[in-house]
């Protein structure tokens, strides 16, 4: 018996690991020798391409693409419709199978719908990548970037809010209480 959930239209490949409790829904794709950690939620029309790695609690909305090269850690929210590129050039008549850049998403990470990472451009943990931002750079952890290009536009809590930071660096996120210090461009939780 399995120990996950798949949705009878669901296309699971051989030689994938799927860990307890993840649910799987329609039309969705798990291509060959994946790994997905427990607990995870797969959307509607979702394909992970051959290799993928997610970690434990990721939450994969409706039409995301996850491309071989990705792996995400523990708990990052991937939005509908957001997609992962793993070839800087693309052409259809060149094979760049061999060339794939590879992108890390950090514990905690947000990226927003219709958001485009271009590969080899790591997320930071508990970063926050608006709706429709398109990255084109590594994003540190924390970071809250949007547009297109992404351009960072502040900082973020590992609950979700807009930090705002003291004259001596230091930020409480309103919901958790938690506290952030901002040192030389880099911010960290202190409490």
């Amino acid at each position: 018996m399995k120990a996950y959930y798949a949705h009878e239209t669901a296309i699971i490949d051989d030689g994938c690991t799927i860990g307890e409790g993840t649910k799987i829904w329609h039309f969705s794709h798990i291509m060959p020798n994946c790994t997905i950690g427990e607990n995870c939620n797969i959307g509607q029309n979702v394909v992970i391409s051959p290799e993928v790695v997610l970690g434990k609690n990721v939450k994969v909305q409706n039409n995301v693409s996850i491309y071989t090269g990705v792996t995400c850690e523990d708990d990052v929210f991937l939005g509908p419709s957001m997609v992962f590129t793993n070839v800087i050039n693309p052409r259809s008549a060149v094979n760049r199978r061999g060339q794939y850049a590879k992108t890390h998403v950090g514990k905690g990470a947000s990226i927003g719908a219709n958001a485009t990472i271009v590969c080899g451009h790591d997320i930071g943990e508990f970063a926050f990548i608006g709706a429709g931002a398109v990255v084109t750079k590594t994003v540190p952890p924390y970071a809250l970037v949007v547009g297109n290009p992404s351009r960072q536009v502040g900082w973020m809590s590992e609950f979700g809010h807009k930090l705002a930071f003291d004259e001596n660096g230091m930020a409480t996120c309103p919901e958790s209480g938690e506290q952030y210090q901002l040192v030389g461009g880099k911010v960290s939780k202190v409490s």
